[in-house]
C-alpha cells in the first residue's frame, strides 16, 4: 500500500513551488508523482502537420520526487506524515501521524 495515491491533496515541501497545494494526477515508476499545476514548465515545440500538432509554447507539468510532497491534513490545516496500520478485520488503512485520524475509512 502506498502512502500517497492518485487524487490525494498534497503540499510541496521543497523547491521552486514550496508551500503550494495540488492534487496528485498520477504516480510514476521510480518514486515520482505528477501534481496538477505544480512544477510547470514551458516547452517550445515545433509544428508537426502529419500528427496535426500546431507549434508554439506549450505548458506542461513535470514529475516531482515523492519525497518532496506531503499529504494535506484538513483537520490541522498543515502538511502531515502518513502511516499505515492494519485493522482488526484485516484491512490496511492510512492514517495521519499527528492526530491518528484515518484517511481511508
Amino acid at each position: 500500500m502506498r502512502k500517497i495515491k492518485k487524487g490525494d491533496q498534497v503540499v510541496v515541501l521543497s523547491g521552486r513551488d514550496k508551500g503550494r497545494q495540488g492534487v496528485v494526477v498520477g504516480l510514476l515508476p521510480g518514486g515520482q508523482v505528477l501534481v496538477e499545476n505544480i512544477n510547470r514548465v514551458k516547452r517550445h515545440t515545433r509544428p508537426n502537420p502529419q500528427a496535426n500538432h500546431p507549434g508554439g509554447i506549450v505548458e506542461k507539468d513535470l514529475p516531482l520526487s515523492i519525497s518532496k510532497v506531503a499529504l494535506w491534513n484538513p483537520g490541522t490545516k498543515k502538511a502531515d506524515r502518513v502511516g499505515i496500520k492494519q485493522l482488526a478485520d484485516g484491512r490496511k488503512v492510512r492514517f495521519f501521524k499527528s492526530n491518528g485520524e484515518m484517511i481511508d475509512a
